[in-house]
């Protein structure tokens, strides 16, 4: 049962990192060339995986349903929880008003091209939102079965989408040289988010068990599958392209056009789009159980149908009303999805980690000591920094 369980975490946290975010990292490293956009790339995977470890650390000291409410309370006090509540809910209410707007935008184009019908994007919203706040509230393991069966999918997707575009690498453009050395800041928000699973890290805790060694593995594995997974994208999208062909793909529907038109190819289009789909549904759920666990914690709602139903409201409504009657508010929000990522995903898990270090509760110890610790601060504030830069218009907004 847990080796099943196991495997279910795994490909939960690898759904919730492989997210439509990644059709958009061709677009973020163009102009840096297949080998800094690599490096990159591991650069970044490196440090979320150490950061998520760092969670586990936290957890073991901490009750099996703890969330970053009860471990921001319990090592950084009154403000540190503050800090950490307003982080996950800007973050998981912009991404689940996000994926609501632009998912049922997306159900309601296809609902109304299938059956003839002609309803408005909204019931495409509301019939998202309610399936996947049903799963949601019926618990992990239906979360698991469902994401078991998207992941799936999305992966015979992505096998032949590999397949039809493989033969239309060149190696030439994947030894291009970087265009301009300042692209490598613009790059590292949209990269950086790409790597963002970390909300759905105590919901595994709680549906593994405090096991330190298996949750080790579920973070490792579960992480190193995007990676891999990542290699091959940039691979095949950087290696049909050149850095300048692809600095003028115009957003995603003009990058999706220019790979279909280079293999000539209609499936490769609507295989992206599938993609895209599914990715958004599999990052979906792990965001909206993330946040779904995170409120039972802060309201102490039991596992009773009652309260499950009362965290569920609270967790959908919010971002459904959003995205019913303000999308472009919280859609803008996303723009600063990397800086709540950053404290979310770095700076707290490194702040509680050294206060709890600093009482020596002993157990489960992350490699590197304090200063593994300081090089994670120090990434985080040149993702804030570089999120800051792009703001204020210093350097270009791409991806």
């Amino acid at each position: 049962m847990l080796k099943n369980k196991t495997i279910g975490s795994m490909l939960i946290v690898a759904g919730t990192t492989i997210g439509a975010g990644m059709l958009a990292l061709p677009i973020a490293s163009a102009g840096l060339g297949f080998t800094t956009a690599l490096a990159l790339i591991i650069s970044i995977w490196a440090l979320m995986t150490y950061t998520a470890l760092l969670m586990l650390e936290l957890h073991q000291h901490a009750d099996r349903d703890a969330t970053l409410n009860t471990l921001a309370k319990s090592w950084l006090g009154k403000r540190g929880q503050y800090l950490a509540n307003f982080s996950v809910m800007f973050l998981f209410y912009a991404l689940c008003s996000a994926y609501i707007a632009g998912g049922g935008a997306q159900l309601q184009e296809k609902i109304n091209n299938g059956f003839s019908l002609d309803i408005a994007p909204q019931v495409g919203s509301i019939i998202l939102a309610i399936v996947i706040g049903t799963v949601v509230t019926l618990g992990t393991s239906k979360v698991d079965k469902l994401n078991r069966v998207l992941f799936s999918i999305k992966i015979v997707v992505l096998a032949s989408l590999f397949y039809m575009l493989t033969p239309y690498v060149h190696g030439q453009h994947l030894l291009e040289m970087p265009i301009e050395q300042g692209l490598i800041l613009s790059a590292i928000p949209v990269v950086f988010t790409s790597f963002g699973f970390h909300g759905s890290i105590p919901s595994i805790v709680k549906y593994v068990g405090l096991d330190i060694k298996t949750l080790r593995r579920v973070m490792i594995a579960g992480a190193a599958l995007p990676l891999v997974i990542y290699i091959f994208w940039q691979l095949i999208s950087q290696g049909m392209m050149s850095q300048a062909e692809l600095l003028k793909s115009s957003g995603l529907p003009g990058f999706v056009a220019s790979i279909a038109s280079i293999a000539n190819n209609a499936a490769v289009a609507t295989a992206v789009n599938l993609f895209a789909d599914l990715a958004l549904a599999t990052s979906f759920l792990g965001v909206s159980l993330g946040l779904f666990d995170f409120f039972a914690d802060a309201f102490k709602k039991g596992d009773g149908n009652k309260d499950r139903i009362k965290t569920a409201l609270i967790t959908f409504i919010p971002p459904l009303g959003f995205a019913l009657f303000y999308p472009q508010g919280f859609i803008m929000a996303l723009g600063y999805a990397a800086i709540a990522l950053v404290v979310l995903a770095v700076f707290l898990p490194v702040a509680m980690v050294y206060k709890q270090r600093s009482s020596d509760k002993g157990g489960y110890t992350v490699r590197g000591g304090n200063f593994g610790l300081a090089v994670a601060a120090l990434c985080g504030v040149l993702i804030i920094s570089a999120q800051g830069l792009q703001m204020a218009g210093l350097i270009p907004a791409i991806g």
